[in-house]
């Protein structure tokens, strides 16, 4: 029992006041970036409606090379739910965040970290992901190259 009081004296002062401030001040553009990045899913969101819509109106729904204004939708609103989810994480770290500083809640932290990491995992796993398109796209022109020799 002695042992566990002790790591809990030493690990209390990994927060110090200056560690307390710099979290404040990131709180308060975690939240800042999450509302951006919100407003910014929302604009995702009208463009894919908008540009449905315009597109069907304008060509009768095909476009000049085979693709589908219906499509263009689709694929706007799969960006939108894409980019929701860093958002989201951002914004609920920030809130957790808050309310650990405001209150000295360890719950608190540790959901705010747990959100932190989720939207890291979610930022790493994209880039993963991207990179490997990148690579199958430039193996896919390098043959369709050499297919053409």
């Amino acid at each position: 029992m002695e042992t566990i009081d002790q790591d809990l004296n030493s690990t209390s002062n990994l927060i110090t006041e200056n560690a307390i401030k710099f979290l404040s001040e990131t709180v308060k553009w975690s939240k800042f970036l999450s509302i951006l990045g919100f407003i910014m899913v929302g604009f995702m969101v009208i463009a894919a409606i908008f540009m449905g819509t315009m597109m069907a109106n304008l060509g009768g729904g095909d476009m000049p090379n085979g693709m589908s204004s219906g499509l263009i939708t689709v694929i706007y609103l799969i960006m939108a739910a894409i980019y929701f989810f860093p958002v989201y994480y951002l914004f609920k770290f920030s809130q957790n965040l808050k309310e650990a500083i405001t209150n000295a809640s360890a719950d608190s932290y540790e959901k705010a970290f747990e959100y932190q990491k989720s939207q890291y995992k979610f930022a790493g796993i994209m880039a993963i992901v991207v990179l490997s398109m990148y690579i199958i796209i430039i193996l896919v022109a390098i043959l369709g190259g050499l297919a053409n020799l």
